[in-house]
Parts: structure tokens; sequence; C-alpha cells
């Protein structure tokens, strides 16, 4: 296994990962309540992964209005930041490497989780048929449908890009290794991006340069803060979660890819669409991102070891995000250097709730796989 390429080390920026496997961004509704506050349990939770070779962290908000579901953690005061400290100490204690995901939600939440505020999207377009999850502390928690919101006026959109500028500063304070930006699976940034969910007129709106301009302007912010080595994005070009579908996303997919080159991020996440009967992203498209994009690639969706594999020979990609095969498998690169099974997710924890479901799964012990139960 000497010339796996899932265990070849990589530099990423300054940093020097030893392995291709990388940990994605996934929701899991932890948070302490109130404050929306990581604690030790997340620090335990992600500890236990440290072996990737890169964790990105649960999707975090910037504001308290880009909150799109309940239990979420925030990074937007100090308490936050303290909170998240004790996260990325436990994951360096372990030899780990972490990012922040950055995210705001925009149009895809609702009122009881932003403090009865209307949404802010890049237009007044409702989100049809999204719903999220609301806890407003009278009701039951439970899934409501997202309301229309408000079009962002130029004070809204330097006000947000402010807030991505700051949380990327205190991400570099709790402790993070850098940051990424979620441009991606419907939420605010793709809301600007991708041309069905945005009817603006103004010189955020229309033409492809306009609408690549907010994320322009917050990769901008965020690397002229902390690095651009520091920075990663994700988009996901064939998605269409969240109710975001642009009419030409190869076209649009690689000058987002080409701009964020010119800016110097370090990494493009690329989150393919994993759902059942999900258009499939072409190799030359990925071959097209490759051409557009100078630096590291990231690819995830429903990679197992073998399709992992072959992606990184056939060159398009560099590093695997493997996601919830990592929920089951805290143990997850050394299952996939020696080919052991993966243990099955429950799909009842995924989202809030206590250490079940979140640390309580176990590590792999080969000695007695092989004995009857």
């Amino acid at each position: 296994m000497n010339h796996d390429p899932l265990f070849c080390p990589l530099r990423l920026g300054q940093l020097h990962l030893a392995n291709r496997i990388v940990m994605p961004p996934m929701t899991r509704s932890r948070a302490s309540q109130p404050g929306d506050v990581a604690n030790t349990m997340m620090a335990t939770y992600y500890a236990q992964r440290a072996e990737a070779g890169l964790i990105i962290g649960e999707g975090t908000q910037v504001d308290p209005l880009g909150k799109g579901y309940a239990w979420t953690p925030g990074i937007h005061n100090a308490e936050q930041v303290a909170g998240w400290k004790l996260v990325t100490d436990a994951v360096h204690a372990k030899g780990g490497i972490m990012f922040a995901q950055l995210w705001h939600v925009g149009r895809v939440t609702h009122p009881d989780n932003i403090g009865g505020a209307q949404p802010i999207s890049s237009s007044a377009i409702k989100a049809e048929g999204v719903k999220v999850f609301v806890d407003n502390g009278s009701d039951a928690p439970g899934f409501v449908e997202t309301v229309t919101p408000r079009a962002m006026t130029q004070a809204d959109i330097d006000a947000v890009v402010g807030q991505f500028r700051q949380a990327a500063r205190n991400a570099m304070e709790a402790g993070f290794d850098g940051i990424e930006l979620h441009a991606a699976n419907g939420y605010l940034i793709n809301q600007f991006l991708d041309s069905e969910s945005n009817a603006r007129t103004d010189n955020y709106g229309g033409s492809l340069e306009n609408r690549l301009r907010f994320l322009k302007e917050v990769a901008q912010a965020v690397s002229d803060e902390i690095g651009s080595d520091r920075v990663g994005v994700r988009l996901a070009p064939l998605t269409t979660l969240n109710g975001t579908v642009d009419a030409n996303p190869q076209e649009t997919y690689l000058a987002a890819a080409k701009l964020l080159g010119e800016i110097g991020i370090v990494y493009l996440h690329i989150a393919e669409a994993d759902w059942d009967d999900a258009p499939l992203m072409a190799e030359g498209f990925k071959q097209g991102l490759r051409d557009a994009f100078p630096n590291t690639l990231i690819y995830a969706g429903k990679y197992d070891g073998e399709r992992a594999r072959a992606a990184l020979q056939a060159g398009w990609a560099d590093l695997i995000g493997f996601g919830r095969p990592f929920v089951a498998n805290p143990d997850l690169p050394n299952r996939l250097r020696h080919g052991y099974p993966f243990a099955p997710h429950d799909p009842a924890t995924l989202f809030g709730g206590g250490e079940q479901g979140l640390i309580d799964y176990p590590v792999y012990q080969a000695e007695t796989a092989s004995q009857p139960a």
C-alpha cells in the first residue's frame, strides 16, 4: 500500500496534509443552547476523526441572520469563538488540520430561526417547497417551509461581506488552520451565482460577470483578511438543492473557478450531486475545472475507496471528501487503508440530540471481526 494514492501527502498552502482524505462539512445540530456555541462534545467528535488529512467543520453562521437551522453553531461573538477553540485544540492535539466552513444561508431559513426577521437574499424569490428545522422555544421543534425573502440592498451586501471578513478573523482567533466559504447547496452566495435565483438588475445580477460579483467580493475580503493560502471555496455546479438552478452551469462554474484562481484561494471544493438519479458530472467538466483552477481540487459525493483512488489517479482531483461514512466510522482513514468495511450510520441521530450517534461509534476491531457473535 506504499503507493496508495489516498495516502500520499499533499502540501496545501503552508500546510502539510498526511493523506488525501477529507472530512467534509456536515451539519449535526449539536451546538449548545442558547447561543449556538460549539462545545466539548463537538470537540470529541472532531478529534476522533483527526486522522483525516483535512477536516472541514460543519457550516457555521457568520451572523444571526445567516442561521438556517436550529442548533447550528455560529462564529460571530466571543463566546462562540471560545467554543470553537475547544474544538481546534482537541483536533490539533491529535495532529489534525481543520478549516472552518463559513456560511450565510440567505433565504434558506425561517423567521423563527432569526429572531423574527425577514430573511435576505439576492432577490425576493422564495425557495419553493424547501423546509428548514426550527426551534422557536414554544412549539415542538420541527420542519417548516421557508418564507419569501427581501432583496438585499447595497448596504446589506456590504454588511454581509464585512460579516464574512470578521468571521474569517474570528476563525483564526479560534485556532482554525483556514476557512472555507460555503458557496454551494443553495445558500446565500449560491443565490447570487445561479441564474434562476438571481433576478437583480443592478451590478449583482443579469450578466455572468455581475452574478459572480458577490462571490468575488466575499472571497477577496476573506483572502485580504487572513491570506488566500488559508481560504477555500465550496461550489456545487449541478445540485439543485434549496431551489437554486443555473441555466448554464458549465459556463458559470468554469468562470467561477477561473475567478477564484485569480484571487489565489488555496482550494476549490466541488460538491457533486449525490442523490438517487442525480445528474452525473461529466469528466470533461471536471477536466475543465482542472484547467481553469491552478490550485488544489477537492471532490465530494458518494465516494468509496475505489472511486476515490480512481479520481486521484485520473488527475482531476487532489483530495476526496467522504461525508456520511465519517459519521459512523471515526477511524475511516484506517478502514480505507486496510479495506475494512464501513459501519452504517443511524439516520435518526444525524441532527440534534446528544452523544448517541455522534461520539459513540466504535473503531474497527480487526482481531475480533471474524469471531462468531
